[in-house]
């Protein structure tokens, strides 16, 4: 086994792993990246699409966002669709100067990989037999076989934990440390990606008597739909037409809307849940983006919390070898749980306010149409989602 070292390993390359190995660089620390899928399999995975104002700046602010000013699609608003009309949560009104980016999560991971190809930036793709030790001790480790068949041992200060809900960080945390806290929905979405124009040019949330639907897009001629289904169905079940004309049936509730269809390029069906292991630490390994939390995708938190994850360990981390001081490394968890938690709320408010439950359930049904005739008359309750969606300010500044 050849032995290796760096100050970080980082397992997983989405983009809490690129982006942490990024500013990392950037602060003149080093890191391996760890990936059992090929770069053009995670070039080409398609997540979130919908970036908060935060996410953005830390992007542009990490010299990785110029393709991301110049293809990504500001959003100033949204519209909640129910009962027969169109309801818009206008953002310029209610969080002036703040707004949401479409620009899908594979065009970020394509932007990192070639900022840390292009900076000598070590990313091992198509690793396997991944696993890490000696976590709880100052100098832990990751053993891993590489794309050609070689045993290697990288040795280092810290690992980060970035390879998802999945992935071997978090299971090789011993049992009982971590407290787990999760909720399943009882529906699922199917995701509908269409060679279509849009034919909003914001996000529809729409709210029927048939189940959830969402239209939103990736570029100008692509566009993303979700629907509303049962959490065991099947996409054999879910043939190109009747796609659309659920799509149609859940989307032209409106007066003079019509929904324009295309080529489906690729589906899939995802369940609906939410999820959180406290702490997010464990002697020298650290939990990032999937790797520690789940949110139901209504919110559109995921990457963002994973965003966010990434700065609070990079402030931690630069401050470590700076300083030598551990305070912020022993506040990783904690400080990251705050903001983890509130976009839980939210998104599990955004689940329960949009989507159909118990059919029998008549007096829910009113509760929920009550709380959306609320949402959208009340600026008050309309700044609430709206700050929440485009997400709250981070509390400190990167670590210059």
């Amino acid at each position: 086994m050849r032995t290796e070292r760096t100050q970080v390993a980082i397992v997983g390359a989405g983009p809490a792993g690129l982006l942490l190995s990024h500013l990392l660089h950037r602060r003149g620390i080093t890191s391996v990246v760890l990936e059992i899928r090929s770069r053009d399999y995670v070039e080409k995975r398609v997540r979130a699409g919908v970036l908060e104002q935060g996410t953005v700046d830390t992007l542009i602010e990490a010299g990785v966002g110029e393709r991301l000013q110049r293809e990504g699609m500001p959003h100033h608003g949204i519209e909640l669709r129910y009962g027969g009309q169109g309801h818009r949560i206008a953002f310029e009104k209610l969080v002036p100067g703040r707004c949401i980016t479409v620009y899908g999560q594979q065009e970020v991971v394509k932007d990192l990989i070639a900022a840390r190809l292009a900076d000598a930036g070590r990313i091992e793709f198509e690793v396997s037999d991944v696993a890490v030790h000696d976590v709880d001790s100052p100098a832990p480790s990751v053993t891993y076989t590489d794309s050609h068949g070689r045993d290697v041992r990288l040795e280092c200060d810290v690992i980060a934990g970035c390879d998802g809900f999945h992935g071997v960080t978090r299971r090789s945390i011993p049992e009982g440390v971590l407290t787990v806290y999760e909720r399943d929905y009882p529906f699922a979405w199917l995701g509908v990606l269409a060679r279509v124009a849009p034919s909003s040019q914001e996000l529809i949330y729409s709210r029927t008597e048939r189940g959830f639907a969402l239209h939103s897009m990736r570029t100008p001629q692509i566009s993303r739909f979700y629907l509303q289904v049962a959490p065991d169905e099947t996409l054999e079940a879910w043939p190109d037409e009747r796609i659309w004309a659920e799509l149609k049936a859940r989307l032209e509730t409106v007066e003079g809307f019509t929904l324009q269809t295309g080529p489906i390029l690729e589906k899939g069906i995802t369940p609906m849940r939410s999820f959180v292991v406290e702490p997010m630490q464990y002697g020298r390994l650290y939990l990032a983006g999937d790797a520690a939390h789940i949110v139901p995708p209504t919110g559109a938190k995921g990457l963002n919390l994973a965003v966010a994850d990434v700065r609070v360990l990079t402030n931690a981390l630069v401050s470590w070898y700076r300083t030598g001081s551990t305070e912020l490394l022993e506040r990783y968890s904690a400080d990251c749980l705050k903001r983890v938690w509130r976009a839980q709320h939210f998104s599990w408010w955004m689940t329960t306010l949009l989507h159909t439950f118990d059919s029998d359930d008549a007096f829910g049904r009113r509760l929920q149409l009550s709380h959306l005739d609320y949402v959208t008359g009340s600026e008050a309750a309309a700044t609430t989602l709206a700050e929440n969606y485009v997400g709250l300010p981070f509390e400190s500044a990167l670590y210059d």
